[in-house]
């Protein structure tokens, strides 16, 4: 009995000062400790929420392989003149080779090889026409954007299967990537 008494002693200053503070019934106090209570939930979650977000979504924005969308990287910053001019007719054959796969009606694997061969095309006709000069820039530029809202709609044509709109862009294509390589 001893002994009882001891540790009921020891911890009664806990106990009582932890009965005392809650022992106030207002509904002013149940109030604070209840928004108290919520605020630090909230944070938590929403801390929680924000990390996982995070986490998830930085795989899917920074990986290339898993996007499978343009290649917005106009300029690489390391290509001269020379590597884009020797580069640019074969990365435009590799964009007209498109044209077994769209015959053979595989949309999906010819939107990525469209957008894969498009993507450094790009950026090698971005290269030459800054090498340009001034004068003949606009004309090309206009070319330039002519041949790639092309190659953009030739892509939402595959999206939706549409056949007639599919060969009207990859025309339009030819035609573009032609008069462009003329005048580069």
């Amino acid at each position: 009995m001893a002994v009882r008494t001891l540790v009921l002693r020891t911890s009664l200053p806990h106990i009582s000062a932890t009965v005392i503070s809650h022992l106030k019934h207002s509904s002013e106090s149940r109030e604070v400790a209840m928004n108290l209570h919520y605020s630090k939930l909230s944070r938590r979650i929403g801390a929680i929420a924000t990390m996982t977000s995070v986490l998830l979504a930085g795989d899917a924005v920074f990986n290339k392989k898993i996007a499978n969308g343009f290649d917005f990287g106009i300029v690489a910053p390391d290509q001269t003149i020379e590597q884009a001019e020797s580069g640019v007719r074969d990365h435009a054959q590799a964009l007209l080779e498109v044209k077994t796969l769209l015959e053979s009606e595989s949309w999906k694997v010819a939107q990525k090889e469209l957008r894969r061969s498009s993507s450094i095309l790009k950026q090698d006709f971005y290269t030459i026409i800054n090498s340009k000069p001034g004068s003949q820039r606009p004309q090309l530029r206009k070319l330039y954007r002519d041949l790639f809202t092309n190659v953009g709609n030739l892509d939402y044509a595959a999206r939706d299967n549409d056949a007639a709109t599919v060969w009207e862009c990859y025309k339009n294509i030819v035609i573009a990537l032609d008069d462009i390589l003329s005048r580069i």
